[in-house]
C-alpha cells in the first residue's frame, strides 16, 4: 500500500480506494487455468498504469476476480469496471482465442459487479488481507467440502 495517505492530481488531493469483484460470463471457472489468470492480471495492471490507478491487491478465485485499487476522482466505479472489462476482454481474447468457445456469446464478463469504497487505514488493511488470501480461503473451503 502507498505510504503517503493522499494522492495528488492537477487540481485535487484525494484518498479513494475501491474493492471490486468481477465475474466471468456464466460464472465459468476460467481462472482455474493459470495462464488465463496471469494474462488477465497482466492486462489489468497495464490498464492501471495507463490510467494512473494503483493496484494494491489483485487476486482471482476460479470464478471471480478481486481488485483492490486506488483511482483518481475523475473515474467513477462504473467507469473503472467498464474499462477493466473491455480492456481485459480485448487482450485476453486476442491472446487466447479458444476461450470464445467456452464463453460463447462474445463476452468475457458477466453483467454487473460488486464495489465498495474503503478509506481508513484499518479497513484498507483488512480489505487488502481479504483479497490477498482469497485463494487460500477457497482451498480451505474446498477441502472441507471433500471431507463431508
Amino acid at each position: 500500500m502507498a505510504k503517503n495517505r493522499y494522492r495528488t492530481a492537477a487540481h485535487s488531493r484525494y484518498t479513494i480506494y475501491y474493492h471490486l469483484v468481477i465475474l466471468p460470463k456464466y460464472r465459468r471457472d476460467i481462472f482455474k487455468h493459470q495462464e488465463l489468470e496471469d494474462a488477465t492480471k497482466e492486462s489489468l495492471r497495464e490498464l492501471a498504469y495507463h490510467h494512473e490507478w494503483i493496484v494494491e491487491e489483485l487476486e482471482a478465485d476460479q470464478d471471480h476476480i478481486h481488485i483492490f485499487l486506488s483511482a483518481p476522482p475523475r473515474y467513477s466505479p462504473s467507469d473503472i469496471v467498464k474499462l477493466i472489462k473491455s480492456w481485459t476482454y480485448y487482450h485476453v481474447y486476442r491472446k487466447y482465442p479458444k476461450i470464445k468457445q467456452y464463453l460463447w456469446g462474445g463476452k468475457m464478463w458477466a453483467v454487473g459487479f460488486y464495489v465498495s469504497t474503503v478509506s481508513d487505514n484499518t479497513t484498507k488493511d483488512e480489505i487488502a488481507r481479504y483479497v490477498r488470501n482469497q485463494k487460500e480461503q477457497a482451498k480451505k473451503q474446498s477441502m472441507a467440502q471433500k471431507l463431508f
